[in-house]
C-alpha cells in the first residue's frame, strides 16, 4: 500500500522522527555535533527556517517554517545521509530510523505554542534534565540567551511571535516552557 501524500504547503510544522524500535540515533558527542552539521545543511539547502530543535537520544523534534521546496526531499537527504555516517562509524547495518518521519502543520497560534512547549519541555519529561535550560541538545539554551546552539536556529524569529522586545519575549518563552506540568495533564506525544 502507498504512503498518503504529505502536506507540504509554505508554513510552520512540528517534525519529528524516531529510532527503530526506540532504539538510539545518537551514542556520543560526535553523532550529536554530526546531526546537527547535516540538519544545518538541509535546512540551508532546502530553505527551512528552524525555529526549535531538540535532539534526544532516540528521537529528534524539529519546529521549522517551510517555503516551497518543502520537506519531503530535505528530511530524506538529511535521514539517509546521517543513517549511513552513524552505521558506518559505529559498524551497523540496516535501518537506523523506524516509520517515515511524522510532521504536522501547525496552522493556529494555540497549536504552535503547545508544540514549542513540548519540544522544549521533551528532555525534562523524558527524564533526562530538571529544567529545559540544562538540556545542552535543544535550540532552547541558545534562543534564551544562556549558550551557543549547534543548531541554526532563527531565535529572533522565534521570539518575536512572544514579543517585540527581545527581554520580554524570552520572559514569556521561559514563562510557556518552564512552568511545571499540571498533575492532571495528559502528556501528548506524536504517533
Amino acid at each position: 500500500m502507498a504512503y498518503k501524500h504529505r502536506v507540504e504547503t509554505p508554513g510552520i510544522y512540528h517534525v519529528t522522527m524516531r529510532g527503530n524500535n526506540k532504539r538510539a540515533i545518537v551514542l556520543d558527542d560526535q553523532d550529536r555535533r554530526t546531526f546537527a552539521v547535516m540538519l544545518n545543511r538541509a535546512a540551508t539547502r532546502h530553505g527551512w527556517t528552524l525555529l526549535v530543535v531538540c535532539l534526544l537520544d532516540n528521537h529528534y523534534h524539529l519546529i521549522m517554517r517551510i517555503g516551497e521546496q518543502g520537506m519531503s526531499r530535505g528530511m530524506c537527504e538529511l535521514n539517509t545521509s546521517y543513517a549511513l555516517m552513524f552505521n558506518a562509524r559505529h559498524g551497523r547495518i540496516n535501518h537506523l530510523f523506524g516509520k517515515r518521519y511524522w510532521s504536522e502543520q501547525l496552522a493556529t497560534d494555540r497549536r504552535f505554542l503547545a508544540a514549542v512547549r513540548y519540544v522544549v519541555r521533551n528532555p525534562v519529561e523524558a527524564g533526562v534534565v530538571a529544567r529545559p535550560e540544562a538540556y545542552v541538545w535543544s535550540s532552547y539554551r541558545a534562543t534564551i540567551g544562556l549558550a551557543l546552539s549547534a543548531f541554526r536556529v532563527a531565535s529572533d524569529e522565534l521570539l518575536a511571535m512572544f514579543a517585540d522586545e527581545r527581554k520580554t519575549a524570552v520572559h514569556e518563552l521561559r514563562e510557556l516552557c518552564e512552568a511545571p506540568v499540571p498533575p492532571s495533564h495528559v502528556r501528548w506525544q506524536p504517533p
